[in-house]
Parts: structure tokens; sequence; C-alpha cells
């Protein structure tokens, strides 16, 4: 697999919008990502480093902020439709497309991440 741009390609229209909606509001908060691969997956990276990786499932779209920790700390400051409508398990947060992530959710997984790569310790709290 390729870039972003190639996967989002490789995806039906439907899927592609939602996914690409994930990597568009990333883009918006940080115009200095660029595009790469990690664990094998097509990624955004920010400063060199696997920042968000989008990717749709036979069940569900993950998203992967390449962080055990992420998924958490976002898991602890939802509530309500937003929480109900996502799973959250080591490293990975999954929803339906039907039922796609808010921007501020999202915006709280970068959040999370970036600080995360600006400081490594905060991997280990």
């Amino acid at each position: 697999m390729g870039t972003v741009d190639d996967y989002l390609e490789s995806l039906d229209s439907d899927d592609r919008a939602v996914v690409s909606h994930v990597f568009d509001v990333v883009r918006d908060m940080h115009p200095e990502v660029t595009q790469g691969k990690s664990y094998g997956m097509p990624a955004l990276l920010y400063h060199d480093k696997a920042l968000i990786a989008v990717m749709r499932t036979k069940k569900h779209i993950g998203v992967y902020p390449f962080s055990g920790r992420v998924p958490e700390v976002v898991a602890g400051t939802l509530t309500g439709p937003d929480r109900e409508a996502l799973q959250f398990d080591k490293g990975t947060i999954r929803f339906q497309p039907e039922q796609p992530l808010s921007d501020d959710t999202i915006r709280a997984i970068v959040s999370a991440r970036v600080a995360e790569i600006g400081d490594p310790s905060l991997r280990k709290a």
C-alpha cells in the first residue's frame, strides 16, 4: 500500500468521504504533516513520526494514533453520543461510517498524539 492519497483512491466513494474527512481535519490542524507509512499503513507523519492512520476494514473504520495511550485519553474525555458510537481498544478507535467521528473528537486524538510526539515521556504516563 502506498500513500494516503493512493489509499483513498482505492476506497468506494462513501468510505472515501468519511476517511478523507478525518485526514482533512488533521491537515487543517497541522498543514506541515506529510504522507508516509507506519506499521504497513498509509499514515500522516508529524515531524517524521507516525501521527495517524485511518483504515476501512470489513466491519468498521479504524483510527490508529500509533499510541496505546491516546485512545484511553480520548475515551476519558467523551460523553453522550460521541462516546457511545465509538469502540476503544489499545491503539485503536473504531467507528461505523454512518456515525463518523466528530471534528472535535478528531482534534482530541490528534492533539493527544502531537503532545506525545513532543514529549515522549507522556507515553509512559
